[in-house]
């Protein structure tokens, strides 16, 4: 218990002598650091935290000519930025135990100097400790480098696929670009300025070589060029249709590329055969339905012949309503009914013909 009081003593009160002031937070960082104009720059300051200390107040502040202000400042109440131009342009990480560097955002040629962080705790018997760590920054105008080329999504494409290319250069902004393409003159061809070369539908004639070149103003008008890189636009694979007497490629077609078939011709002409046949039963039982109904429906006749010559010459088909006979009959002085002929050849013509009219749905009356 003796030895942990001392502990906090020494680093409370940071006696030189104190063998134990390394029990107390200590920052950490560099010496100096190089920032590019109109960039963005890290000054490191961080620290472990230590049980029974409890962050009290973080500031930064930056000399200059002789001149020391303070440009951030973090309390009880808040973070707080100084002076009206480093807003906007300063943070330190919230949220984040032992974590306390600035971040300078569009550093400008002013923002070179000396900044120091200083932390101070509050520990354990309520006393504070006070901890500085001083960083030299230099702010400097770079030139822009040799730049890159970025494809997306690759250099060997399809037509009518998309695609671009981007020119990437570190430096001081800002950098500017220019796109190229290289032609067998061994002359090239200016396209565009800008970082990005777009197409939104390649053709086989965008095939060739490009390049891109980046400056700045920091580089004294000194040009940097990238290597060329080689775009193939690859022709598109014909699709083929195979036709075939059972299959006929329809389109459109699926997702895997192959046509979806239709049935075959044939196929189609077995259909309707088989529906004409179908048909033609229908047809063909309800003609023969309809042809009962109509004998059975029809009056019946009585058929009367003059002699035996005319029986032999009577067709089966043949009908004469029995009213028109007898009308015949009467006309004709030479009248002979089937009555008056009882020879056993007219009995045997007649049961024949009876049976052949029944066959055909006839009733025959004999007189």
């Amino acid at each position: 218990m003796m030895w942990a009081g001392l502990v906090l003593w020494c680093a409370a009160h940071l006696r030189p002598g104190c063998t134990f002031a390394s029990a107390v937070p200590n920052l950490s960082g560099v010496h100096q650091v190089t920032g590019t104009w109109m960039g963005s720059t890290t000054v490191p300051c961080t620290y472990v935290p230590w049980e029974g200390f409890t962050e009290h107040t973080l500031s930064w502040s930056l000399e200059r000519d002789s001149s020391v202000s303070t440009i951030f400042r973090r309390d009880e109440s808040g973070d707080h930025i100084l002076p009206a131009k480093f807003r906007g342009r300063l943070s330190v990480p919230k949220n984040s135990p032992g974590d306390a560097s600035l971040l300078i955002e569009n550093l400008e040629m002013p923002d070179s100097g000396h900044y120091t962080c200083q932390v101070v705790w509050r520990s354990a018997d309520n006393s504070l400790v006070t901890r500085e760590l001083t960083t030299t920054v230099k702010v400097v105008k770079a030139a822009a480098t040799k730049p890159i080329i970025r494809a997306e999504p690759g250099l060997t494409l399809p037509a009518g696929a998309s695609a671009s290319l981007t020119c990437e250069a570190s430096g001081s902004p800002p950098i500017s670009y220019r796109w190229f393409r290289s032609s067998p003159a061994a002359t090239a061809q200016l396209l565009s300025s800008g970082a990005e070369l777009a197409w939104s539908s390649l053709r086989p004639s965008d095939s060739g070589s490009y390049f891109c070149e980046a400056e700045n103003r920091a580089g004294a008008g000194a040009v940097q060029r990238s290597d060329a890189v080689q775009l193939t636009v690859t022709d598109p694979v014909p699709t083929t249709r195979v036709s075939r007497m059972d299959t006929a490629p329809v389109g459109p077609f699926t997702d895997t590329g192959s046509p979806r078939v239709a049935p075959s011709p044939l196929l189609y002409g077995l259909v309707a055969a088989l529906g004409g046949a179908a048909l033609g039963a229908l047809l063909a039982v309800g003609l023969g339905y309809w042809r009962r109904r109509r004998r059975k429906d029809e009056p019946l006749y009585e058929v009367a012949f003059r002699r035996t010559a005319d029986v032999a010459l009577l067709h089966t088909e043949g009908e004469v309503p029995a009213k028109s006979l007898q009308e015949e009959m009467c006309s004709n002085t030479a009248k002979t009914t089937v009555k008056d002929r009882k020879s056993p050849e007219y009995e045997n013509l007649m049961t024949a013909m009876e049976s052949q009219y029944e066959a055909e749905g006839i009733y025959i009356d004999l007189l």
